[in-house]
């Protein structure tokens, strides 16, 4: 293995994206989602109002949950767990500023229960095994330049 890169790089894939509208973000993520097993991780990084949140109503719709207005950021209770086909585990790590934080919140332990979706993922810098990381960048009043990797 050359120094510098892991074993799953190689086998990364990226596919990019422009949605123009809040709407057209979260039916990228029900289609995305739509295809899940059940124990992804999805770490979602952007700017504050990039539509991260709205890319994890996308996604709760993709697993079936009908009613996706009860999805709303944890910024202040930090998870959020929803039912649908699989349990989600909705975590915001926007309040949490060390890593001594971030472990002590314990989101490792939702790991193969469920879907778990991390706004502010950047913040999180352990291994994880084939985590599907999602960049959403603002390029304009509703247009979202998305990069999907994995």
């Amino acid at each position: 293995m050359k120094k510098g890169k892991n074993k799953y790089q190689n086998k990364e894939k990226v596919k990019k994206y422009i949605t123009r509208s809040e709407k057209e973000s979260f039916q990228l993520a029900k289609h995305l989602s739509s295809k899940f097993k059940g124990n992804e991780v999805v770490l979602l990084q952007g700017e504050l109002g990039a539509g991260k949140t709205v890319f994890t109503k996308g996604i709760a719709s993709g697993l079936g949950m009908k009613d996706t207005h009860q999805v709303c950021s944890p910024s202040y209770t930090l998870v959020n767990i929803y039912q649908a086909d699989f349990p989600i585990y909705h975590i915001d790590l926007y309040r949490l500023g060390n890593r001594e934080e971030i472990e002590d919140l314990g989101w490792e332990d939702y790991l193969g229960q469920g879907v778990i979706v991390v706004e502010w993922a950047e913040k999180i810098n352990f291994n994880l095994d084939h985590p599907i990381r999602v960049f959403i960048q603002i390029g304009g009043e509703e247009k979202r330049k998305i990069r999907i990797h994995y």
